[in-house]
């Protein structure tokens, strides 16, 4: 199948990533060897694949952190290959990563708000009307995600005392705060407990209604699975697989990649 595939499956919707022949080199090792995928705009994607396939190093090329050697990176159909960072998040795509960041001292509240982009700036103003009413907005709008993600309870709470799942939860909500549009996501349940993955992963459902993408890389298969539109296995730089959830694990070549990595 093609990335069209991923096309029909969501009724049509234009694609919000692309990758066209990507390719990454380290050396003689080839990191990505002409990978191309395709996100449809308000989908779960999902990237799987043993360790060293090159899942990581997808992630960082598309984000900026990694230069492409050849190929592309589309973002609503522009050409984004090769910019940096700051741009690519400015544009709207935000990357989560597998060890959240947030700073730890700082109430979970306050972690939000710095999240929006041009906050700081505008503390350093004067506290002129303007300003109070701009702030009393991005309160709101802080709250209002707090409710969505169930954790308004926690937004005094300094983001040290949070626990895995509810970090990953603060991580979306810094996403939104930015309001993003493609959020890529470093295995985002690792390390949290069954049904607190559940609710998270529910949360990423109801977010993709407003249009929202995601590109997932994720290892815990029997939970995700339910989850996602579209997965694609990668192996040795590759996709060696793709197609529905339901149909993946099924594929010769993805039974073959696992147990050949298991051996």
């Amino acid at each position: 199948m093609s990335g069209s595939s991923q096309q029909t499956l969501s009724s049509g919707a234009a694609s919000a990533l692309a990758t066209k022949n990507l390719r990454k080199y380290f050396g003689g090792l080839r990191a990505l060897d002409g990978v191309s995928i395709d996100v449809a705009r308000g989908s779960i994607t999902l990237v799987i694949g043993p360790n060293g396939s090159g899942k990581t190093t997808l992630i960082n090329v598309v984000t900026g952190f990694l230069s492409a050697d050849g190929g592309k990176v589309l973002f609503d159909g522009r050409d984004i290959t090769n910019k940096p960072p700051h741009e690519i998040f400015q544009m709207g795509v935000v990357r989560t990563f597998q060890n959240p960041h947030p700073l730890k001292k700082l109430a979970v509240l306050e972690n939000l708000l710095i999240a929006e982009p041009g906050y700081g700036e505008s503390v350093l103003q004067s506290f002129t009307r303007k300003w109070v009413k701009k702030e009393e907005e991005l309160v709101k709008k802080a709250f209002d995600i707090l409710n969505f993600l169930g954790i308004e309870h926690l937004w005094d709470e300094q983001a040290m005392n949070l626990s895995g799942g509810q970090l990953r939860l603060l991580e979306i909500g810094r996403a939104l705060m930015c309001d993003a549009r493609l959020i890529i996501m470093d295995e985002p349940i690792a390390g949290v407990a069954p049904a607190l993955s559940h609710n998270i992963l529910r949360k990423l459902r109801e977010l993709t209604k407003s249009g929202i993408s995601f590109l997932i890389v994720e290892h815990r298969l029997d939970i995700i699975l339910d989850y996602v539109d579209w997965v694609y296995v990668m192996a040795n730089g590759r996709i060696v697989a793709e197609g529905k959830s339901d149909e993946i694990l099924k594929n010769p070549k993805v039974v073959e990649v696992y147990l050949g990595a298991q051996g």
